[in-house]
């Protein structure tokens, strides 16, 4: 779809500049245009080996494994009933962290191998084999075995995880500071403090409502398991 829409933009362009003999300035704009994307991928190439080597230094030097662990109670309150021990926390946090230094290119792996974890998830839930410790409202722990409501519908996590992935809380935007530097901007980290409270707004909005759909569907884990399989 998306091919036919640019498709259909240039051909329109083309035929407005040939109606008005523009031609020769869509011919120009369309080579300078390929001399800036050109620099830009250049510049953004430097830009993702220096951060992804960051990251890289980062996992071998345990500082993420580190991170992950300092991140694992808000795991626990976003996702209660993934195990402990479960590679998906992991991959959840290593995504957190990328997210907030603003590494989109590191992020997108950790957030595909979160996803595949969640997905093996719903089939431990499914064989009866994922337990994890979680508290009820009352604050009564139990033993929790769950299973998907449908083979083909995403879990409560798979959801929250990808609500929390869009919004991104970023400490460093590092994409946008670089786009503003390679188009001249005087001070391209001056988008630092806005970009931060944006995203840290869009984070609690995120969090409160699957709370929020969560609370309001009821869902219990225990008795998802139970109604599926009496079915």
């Amino acid at each position: 779809m998306l091919n036919w829409l640019w498709a259909g933009m240039i051909g329109i362009g083309m035929i407005w500049a040939g109606f008005h003999g523009n031609l020769a300035a869509v011919t120009d704009g369309a080579l300078s245009a390929a001399k800036e994307a050109v620099d830009l991928c250049i510049l953004m190439a430097g830009v993702m080996g220096m951060w992804c080597g960051l990251m890289e230094i980062a996992d071998k030097s345990s500082l993420l494994a580190q991170l992950n662990r300092l991140l694992q109670p808000l795991l626990r309150f976003l996702f209660p009933y993934i195990p402990e021990d479960h590679s998906a926390r992991t991959h959840i946090s290593t995504n957190i962290v990328a997210n907030m230094l603003g590494l989109g290119w590191a992020a997108t792996p950790a957030g595909l191998q979160a996803m595949e974890a969640l997905a093996q998830l719903e089939e431990e839930r499914a064989e009866g084999k994922a337990v994890a410790d979680s508290e009820e409202p009352s604050g009564k722990k139990q033993d929790v075995k769950t299973i998907s409501v449908s083979e083909r519908s995403a879990s409560d996590e798979m959801c929250t995880f990808l609500v929390l992935n869009i919004s991104s809380l970023q400490l460093i935007p590092v994409n946008v500071i670089a786009y503003r530097a390679q188009y001249g901007s005087v001070n391209p980290a001056a988008v630092t403090g806005p970009a931060l409270v944006a995203t840290l707004v869009s984070t609690l909005t995120g969090i409160v409502f699957c709370k929020m759909m969560c609370r309001k569907i009821g869902h219990n884990p225990q008795k998802v398991w139970k109604e599926k399989k009496n079915t």
